[in-house]
């Protein structure tokens, strides 16, 4: 019988030694790290494995609404740190997993200008300094 080159082929598996840069690398880190497989990870996420996968290959990113569970399943909060007090309310309200639509309601004030505040094209002022205060405190959630 003659002899036959045979090569296999299989994906690398992907090195984690950098330090994740999106919220994707992060979950699909966790995910290897607790050798789970998209689905089992999905399943904790309570997402479908197609999300995952998006959310690993940076196709997609994970909606505010799911920015709880990510966080929960992670076990630690890979957001930098915010500057400003635009940033400040992105991120406690992407913490909370609520929409500006929600935050917008429960101060009572108009979701354009939560996104004006958030966007740091306006500086709350008023009364509306004192609800930001409550907010970021979390005495309003």
């Amino acid at each position: 019988m003659p002899l036959v080159k045979v090569s296999l082929k299989a994906l690398k598996p992907k090195d984690f030694a950098n330090e994740p840069q999106t919220l994707g690398e992060h979950v699909a880190r966790k995910r290897h790290e607790l050798g789970l497989t998209q689905e089992e990870a999905a399943e904790r996420l309570g997402v479908s494995s197609w999300t995952v996968l998006n959310w690993e290959k940076a196709k997609t990113e994970p909606p505010v609404v799911s920015i709880p569970a990510i966080l929960r399943f992670l076990g630690y909060d890979p957001f930098p740190a915010p500057k400003t007090l635009a940033e400040e309310l992105a991120l406690k309200r992407s913490r909370l997993g609520w929409p500006q639509s929600r935050i917008a309601e429960m101060l009572g004030i108009d979701e354009a200008t939560w996104a004006r505040w958030e966007a740091g094209r306006q500086v709350p002022r008023g009364r509306h300094t004192e609800l930001i205060r409550r907010f970021l405190d979390r005495l309003l959630v």
